[in-house]
């Protein structure tokens, strides 16, 4: 049985047919990472799965129920979560404050967000197992606005772990990092995350793409070219000439 069962989805904009009639059954294990041109659909597709976006035409099946349209929060009652390609956070807060208020608000405590989350000791410490799991710990008490890049984006993903998630989906998590900040986030992402959930990811850097990846799926125009290993992806002749070969003569 498929983790994900995907069936005509398609997403249009006035004209614009950003997902297009997409089928697709995504398996319980490994990391899948979705690329393509510019404009091919990836953050919409990733947008219908999470419920920021609402098919015109489709069904997502997710283990066994239907998760078609309804809304983000109902989403990740089920064990989806979600990082975003700019990354949002509490600026004027710790470190260990933001993730506070992440675990604090999958315990129940949407409305109060803010309430004694200082002297909730459940709260702290689970907190912190999350700043430890994603090598933050260290810097736990320096305030968002001074940390590096990197850093931040490390921060967004300990936000999207903070409710234990079944299925990570993550939005470019290397954009705008030097090599060796990638390094730290395929580090995480190879020797822990994918040990306890599945993981999507949206990513333009190919070397992160074919050193991570089991599966490979290639959009272009809203629509599926091609789903593979990365040896079979990086062999398609439908994606070189689509893409990857596209690349590789700009980057010559």
């Amino acid at each position: 049985m498929s983790l994900f069962s995907i069936k005509n989805l398609t997403k249009r904009f006035g004209s614009l047919v950003a997902t297009d009639n997409v089928n697709l059954e995504i398996e319980k294990e490994g990391i899948l990472s979705i690329i393509g041109p510019n404009g091919a659909g990836k953050t919409t597709f990733f947008n219908l799965l999470t419920g920021f976006h609402k098919p015109d035409e489709g069904t997502i099946i997710y283990k066994d129920q239907d998760i078609t349209g309804i809304a983000p929060d109902q989403i990740m009652r089920y064990g989806i979560s979600r990082s975003f390609q700019v990354v949002s956070l509490f600026e004027e807060m710790t470190v260990l404050d933001n993730v506070r208020i992440g675990v604090q608000s999958n315990l129940g405590f949407k409305g109060r967000l803010f309430l004694n989350f200082e002297k909730n000791r459940q709260i702290k410490e689970k907190a912190l197992d999350i700043l430890e799991r994603v090598r933050l710990v260290d810097i736990r008490n320096q305030l968002v606005t001074a940390i590096s890049h990197g850093d931040r984006k490390i921060l967004d993903l300990a936000m999207s772990i903070t409710m234990d998630p079944d299925v990570l989906l993550l939005d470019e998590p290397m954009s705008g990092l030097a090599k060796g900040e990638r390094i730290r986030i395929i580090d995480l992402i190879t020797e822990d995350f994918r040990k306890d959930m599945k993981l999507i990811i949206v990513e333009h850097d190919m070397d992160a793409v074919f050193t991570l990846s089991d599966k490979i799926l290639v959009l272009n125009q809203g629509a599926v070219l091609a789903l593979g290993t990365p040896d079979e992806i990086s062999n398609n002749q439908h994606v070189q000439k689509a893409y990857l070969g596209e690349r590789s003569h700009a980057a010559a």
